[in-house]
């Protein structure tokens, strides 16, 4: 058995719910994945991804491992379940409750909501234009924690609830995200809209200006500053003080407290989010990812460099 075949073997049998995806719970980057985590929520608070864009051996390992072409592959208890469509035929089928050991009709606490009066103002009034008879306010929060807020009929796995006199419907997933979900409205320079705040929204991987970080670095802050680029990119240019991001130093960084601040870059910030995600979804709290990438860093801090 390949050490990648091998590897995959450890994780499967360590974990009882093992979802290998593109991206991370938190943050999928796939349509499909997203999809599986969705569906995986209602069920399931606890369960383990695999990002396999971060790791080419496992991304193309899984696919001999478990005979299955495609991303994302669910196992349950060591059991290969399948992909996004099987997924999805088995939540139809109550069958993927019960594999995961979970009761099909879950309860899930109705959340405690709250609208500004200038939001439920603003609502009421788009109601009248804008939503067709027998429809509701319904508010979604997917698994990256991106909201969204439109009129739509309820399903019947829909939670219901009253909040100003106004209909909201909300899917089991988005309701145990929801408890203290506060909405408001508001008007600026850049125009009119809703202003959403919850409480139970995980740290989120931070956006930092190259300037920013020079300060930081300035003040010979503690931090890992960390280059997910290629070693042809690295050895075009770099920012001094950097390491590459590869096996070993992930181990190392995983082994820091988890309030260590990790500040992640690449050539343009695309492929550095992705790796500052992973981390966030290993529990560190303080992320960074430069914006721009080192390309940002060679016009506004640094004109010397010629990053590829």
């Amino acid at each position: 058995m390949s050490n990648s075949q091998e590897r995959i073997r450890q994780m499967v049998e360590k974990h009882p719910v093992l979802l290998f995806m593109k991206g991370s719970r938190r943050m999928p980057q796939c349509g499909f994945s997203a999809t599986v985590v969705g569906i995986l929520d209602q069920y399931v608070d606890d369960y383990e991804t695999v990002n396999v864009l971060m790791d080419q051996e496992i991304r193309e390992g899984v696919k001999a491992f478990a005979n299955w072409p495609t991303i994302p592959q669910l196992y349950v208890k060591g059991e290969f379940v399948g992909g996004c469509d099987i997924v999805k035929d088995l939540d139809g089928s109550g069958e993927l409750a019960r594999l995961l050991g979970a009761p099909a009709s879950a309860e899930v606490k109705e959340p405690k909501v709250q609208f500004s009066e200038r939001a439920a103002a603003a609502l009421r009034e788009a109601m009248k234009t804008e939503a067709a008879p027998g429809q509701a306010l319904r508010i979604e929060i997917d698994p990256s924690w991106q909201y969204g807020m439109f009129f739509d009929a309820p399903s019947a796995k829909d939670l219901r609830l009253e909040v100003a006199g106004i209909q909201v419907i909300m899917d089991r997933p988005t309701a145990k995200k929801a408890d203290g979900l506060s909405i408001d409205f508001t008007s600026g320079p850049t125009g009119e809209g809703f202003k959403i705040e919850n409480p139970n929204e995980p740290p989120k991987v931070q956006a930092l200006a190259a300037e920013a970080l020079k300060e930081m670095l300035d003040a010979k802050e503690s931090l890992a500053l960390i280059d997910v680029r290629t070693d042809e990119e690295i050895a075009a240019a770099k920012i001094v003080g950097s390491r590459k991001l590869d096996a070993a130093y992930a181990a190392e960084l995983k082994a820091l407290p988890k309030d260590h601040k990790l500040v992640f870059y690449c050539r343009s910030g695309q492929r550095s989010r992705a790796a500052a995600e992973e981390f966030l979804g290993a529990g560190f709290t303080k992320i960074w990812n430069l914006s721009g990438g080192i390309q940002a860093w060679a016009e506004r801090v640094d004109p010397t460099l010629t990053p590829r």
